[in-house]
């Protein structure tokens, strides 16, 4: 059954209506929107937005911090029959010039620190650029939109990530693949109206974004919070009766060395883990502090939302294991002759069903490389999304995972592309090649490291790169370590030897 016939699939933005009027849906540090004043909140906004911006399917983009604005505007957009580009916050000019321009946005709303930083040429002549405060100030006054009878296979996201090679590319999510992620999410973390959502994770992010999503449909709380520190996210859990917390590896192992009151230890119920794989010694350690909660341990790609979760009852015999498929989704192991992998044989996984997008914003070429027909073992056919990834799957149906086939790095819960690094490094003039390599971290998963070879006749560039880098790159992608040669090493086939590179890094 398609998404455009499964009854049980609504527009995104009926995610309002699920929560009952007076509980609390959004803690604000202004204050709380219970779920009556939230659904009053996105039809004003999506009101306005329509005035505003008429024209079906226009990208509009948002560039703030967590607040009001950014977590309102997937389910007003959504409403007024927008299509919603949220950019990461932590970003800067060059990337976000790129976003803009690469997504055709009309409208870009932002804080006003963010708009004073973007430069001539940043912006497209089309797009408009409002305040964040102003743009919610214009929408209490507007007239209030219905909730949407939209399909639900219509584009309600782009959602841009960086991958192996090249600038960030968007991935086009439709409502179905949204509101199905939700439920998906909220289904096995068995998530409940008298839940409270700590939200530390980027809502540019679907793993960020989905903490928003599946708990609006559970009929839940949310408290976003930008941390400066990791103690930050234990006064939060504290404050607000936090039930629910969703992290990276490296946030993890900060949370874990902390000394947790054992009261606010105990209130977490369950606790969520993905953008990089749980160590064993990790798993012990979130164990042993909070042992009332549900530790899930979860893989995903933002081409398909998510694809396995591990049963928190095995995570401590099974500490390494990705888990089985989620709800809503179908997961193969593909060898390399096409065929289903036999047990414990390495395979590609690829990921079935109605959680895959529909592909990268205006770029065939590239979503032919990662999207292609489902194998002939799939239940559901269609597209499928063909990871890359190596994994196993043993007698038992859990999944491990074995490696990644692409380049791209995974750093604190950020995928970055190495060539995104590589081209800003070579901008400067300074250097006359450049390799940025993922290097295992026990904080970061990967920290960025970065090789060059200096310009013939540039001198200071020692001081000069690091400085212009941390000017034009975001901070997490700024290299940990710059490494000096005086020539590249070379492989047989003429290139960079970039696996002699790592090896000598990784050692």
């Amino acid at each position: 059954m398609s998404a455009q016939q499964n009854p049980a699939i609504r527009p995104l933005d009926h995610l309002a209506l699920r929560g009952a009027d007076d509980a609390a849906a959004l803690v604000l540090r202004e204050g709380s929107l219970s779920y009556k004043d939230l659904r009053d909140r996105v039809a004003r906004l999506a009101g306005w937005l329509r005035a505003q911006v008429g024209e079906p399917g226009a990208r509009i983009a948002t560039w703030a911090a967590k607040g009001e604005l950014t977590c309102l505007m997937p389910l007003a957009a959504a409403r007024a029959g927008l299509v919603h580009v949220p950019i990461n916050p932590l970003l800067k000019r060059a990337q976000v010039a790129h976003i803009l321009a690469d997504s055709g946005s009309r409208m870009l709303i932002a804080t006003s620190a963010r708009l004073s930083a973007l430069e001539a040429g940043d912006v497209p002549p089309d797009c408009r650029m409002l305040g964040e405060g102003e743009a919610l100030q214009l929408a209490v006054e507007a007239e209030p939109l219905a909730p949407s009878d939209g399909k639900p296979d219509a584009l309600a996201a782009i959602l841009y990530t960086s991958g192996s090679t090249g600038k960030p590319k968007g991935v086009m999510l439709s409502h179905a693949n949204m509101w199905l992620g939700a439920d998906s999410v909220a289904t096995y973390l068995g998530l409940a109206a008298d839940d409270v959502t700590l939200a530390v994770l980027p809502l540019s992010f679907d793993y960020g974004q989905n903490q928003l999503l599946s708990t609006w449909f559970a009929g839940g709380s949310v408290v976003p919070l930008d941390y400066l520190a990791p103690r930050d996210v234990i006064k939060a859990v504290e404050r607000h009766g936090v039930t629910t917390l969703a992290a990276v590896p490296p946030l993890w192992v900060q949370l874990a060395e902390l000394d947790w009151p054992q009261d606010t230890a105990a209130q977490l119920r369950r606790m969520t883990n993905s953008g990089g794989a749980l160590t064993a010694d990790l798993v012990r350690r979130l164990r042993g502090r909070f042992p009332q909660a549900r530790l899930f341990a979860m893989y995903g790609l933002t081409e398909a939302f998510r694809s396995t979760f591990l049963d928190p009852a095995l995570i401590d015999s099974h500490p390494t294991s990705m888990g089985k498929a989620i709800p809503h989704a179908e997961v193969l192991v593909i060898n390399d002759q096409g065929d289903l992998a036999a047990d414990g044989e390495e395979g590609e996984l690829v990921h079935c069903g109605p959680l895959v997008a529909q592909g990268y914003w205006q770029d065939a070429v590239r979503t032919a490389e990662r999207f292609k027909p489902a194998p002939k073992a799939s239940h559901y056919g269609g597209m499928a999304v063909w990871s890359g990834d190596r994994v196993r799957r043993e007698a038992d149906g859990l999944l491990y995972f074995v490696g990644r086939r692409d380049a791209m790095i995974k750093s604190a819960g950020n995928r970055i592309s190495p060539q995104e690094i590589e081209e800003a490094a070579l901008a400067t003039g300074l250097v006359a090649e450049a390799v940025a390599l993922g290097v295992p971290d026990v904080r970061l998963g990967q920290a960025v490291h970065l090789i060059v070879r200096a310009a013939p006749g540039i001198s200071d560039v020692a001081q000069e790169l690091p400085r212009i880098l941390l000017k034009e790159l975001p901070n997490f992608m700024q290299p940990k370590m710059i490494h000096w040669r005086e020539a590249m090493p070379i492989s047989p086939n003429g290139k960079i030897d970039r696996t002699g590179l790592y090896q000598e890094l990784a050692a």
